[in-house]
């Protein structure tokens, strides 16, 4: 009989071998982490077109797990794919859904529009309106681009948001024709000292403009469709020592007056999900968390129901290591995103609950690795990412097992639980050693009700939340089938309990009568 791609000796065997493995997973841990954590990226083409990243993935107790990366480079577009428009700087990266990528220059002050092999088909500094004439402000001078560092498709209304930081505003054009639609400036409305430079932003299913602003410590300025200000939301929370509170509840008021205020962290880049909620992140070390999921209280709600909270790397080679630092994040309609890391060149994989993916990626020289990572979004389900440094975009295209994980985890997530499993026993056949798909199956076995062999597969994958959630349903599906045979037993031993007590109380009653009959033949004599 077969499960999935298993057999029943197979399964019995990667029993016995799992709990061998189990025994020595402390030691691996911390050797397989040093072994893996240097990885760079080889060349694998004749041509030398495309490059096949070493990857990795974290188990259930922390250890590196060496596994075939999600990626492969497929394509680097650089100045030369522009017909000879000048590239001094990328800032940021953004896709539409026909397959566009718009590229923010900020030292040209210039968008860029490039098809979805990197080729270019517009560029945009001095604005136009919708007659294709020059726009021109009140006082009659052009109006153009001034050291943008962010952009957003809004595909909701087939508009671009553009983050004018130079300028201080933001300017909005038409999706079709690159036109101007409106500018919005500083919000009379925004209260304090704040200066209005927006650097990243974002726009949500209901037209409300999302901003981060440089050097703002309050959070992301949300604003109406009009562009009048809304209030901060989704404030950073910083993380607190315990010597801070230590010192702070013995100091005097002049003392706390003279000591370095706290400052809460600020976000580097913003997004949105495919649920329409903002999604975060911040490499401020002093922050509590550094993904953020934020719902319509600016409370982070993002999902860490695994083994490990989102937090990139979490072994250390060095201890002036500063970890991961999410520079920009991408998410795809059902959930899994992407996360660069500027620190590392790593790009981090994670699904809707949390759960590392895969990991790839490395800073270096050769082709295919980063000096100064920016930037990712998707493109369909490929990666677009961004190195300032080296004024390139890396287009990366999934390989055979990182597709079985894409699909697998979008089958999943819009419940189409065989295609999910389907895509899952592909990635267990490309990756023996790959939790995730156990989990993946095991779950979709769950939803079945096939609490066995989802134990099973739990089990496989070190998945002790699901494992119990499986068990529950097997024990109770087990007593509903022996329900006629747990019950006859039942009474049987509530029968014998009565039995015991009547038989005792009966033999209590004789004593007691032969006790008075006793005492009665002593008082007659």
């Amino acid at each position: 009989m077969k499960k999935g791609n298993f057999t029943k000796k197979g399964n019995f065997m990667k029993k016995k071998n799992f709990m061998k493995r189990r025994s020595l997973k402390c030691l691996g841990a911390v050797l397989a982490a040093v072994m893996l954590l240097p990885m760079t990226a080889q060349a694998s083409a004749a041509d030398g077109s495309s490059v096949v990243y070493e990857g990795y993935t974290y188990g259930y107790y922390g250890d590196a797990k060496e596994s075939p990366a999600a990626f492969v480079l497929e394509r680097t577009v650089t100045a030369e794919n522009l017909n000879g428009t000048k590239l001094s700087s990328i800032d940021d990266v953004d896709t539409s859904k026909d397959g566009r990528i718009f590229v923010i220059d900020s030292l040209e002050s210039r968008l860029n529009i490039l098809d979805s092999e990197g080729n270019y088909l517009h560029s945009v500094k001095l604005l136009r309106n919708s007659e294709g004439k020059i726009a021109l402000d009140e006082g009659g001078n052009q109006i153009m681009l001034t050291n943008p560092e962010g952009v957003w498709i809004h595909e909701q209304e087939q508009e671009i948001y553009i983050a004018d930081t130079g300028a201080q505003r933001i300017i909005v054009l038409n999706l079709e024709d690159y036109s101007l639609k409106r500018i919005i400036g500083r919000p009379d409305n925004l209260s304090g000292d704040t200066q209005f430079k927006p650097s990243k932003i974002t726009v949500d299913l209901a037209n409300r403009i999302y901003v981060v602003v440089q050097s703002s410590y309050e959070g992301i300025l949300e604003l109406t469709a009009e562009g009048d200000f809304s209030g901060y939301y989704g404030v950073n929370v910083p993380m607190y020592s315990f010597m801070d509170y230590f010192w702070k509840s013995l100091s005097s008021d002049e003392q706390k007056a003279q000591m370095s205020k706290t400052y809460a962290p600020s976000f580097n880049n913003i997004t949105l999900d495919g649920e329409g909620f903002v999604m975060a992140v911040t490499y401020d070390s002093s922050a509590q968390d550094y993904v953020f999921r934020l719902n319509s209280k600016g409370e982070n709600v993002l999902r860490e129901q695994e083994n490990m909270n989102v937090v990139g790397d979490i072994w250390s080679m060095h201890s002036d290591d500063l970890g991961s630092q999410f520079v920009d994040i991408a998410v795809t309609d059902y959930g899994t995103y992407a996360l660069l890391d500027k620190n590392k060149g790593r790009v981090f994989l994670y699904d809707f609950d949390g759960q590392i993916l895969n990991v790839f990626g490395s800073m270096g020289n050769l082709k295919g690795e980063y000096k100064s990572p920016v930037s990712i979004a998707w493109l369909g389900d490929k990666l677009v990412t961004a190195d300032k440094t080296l004024k390139c975009l890396y287009i990366l295209a999934p390989t055979a097992f990182g597709q079985a994980v894409l699909d697998g985890n979008e089958s999943y997530y819009f419940g189409r639980w065989d295609e999910a499993l389907v895509s899952f026993e592909k990635a267990v056949a490309l990756n023996a050693n790959y939790e995730v798909a156990y989990n993946g199956i095991g779950k979709n076995y769950l939803m079945k009700d096939d609490y066995e062999t989802a134990m099973y597969y739990f089990k496989l994958g070190n998945n002790r939340e699901f494992y119990s959630k499986a068990y529950n349903g097997y024990r109770g599906k087990w007593l509903e089938e022996h329900f006629g045979i747990v019950m006859a037993l039942l009474l049987l031993v509530i029968g014998a309990v009565v039995w015991s007590e009547i038989r005792y109380h009966k033999s209590q009653s004789r004593g007691k009568k032969k006790q008075k009959a006793a005492r009665g033949k002593g008082e007659e004599k």
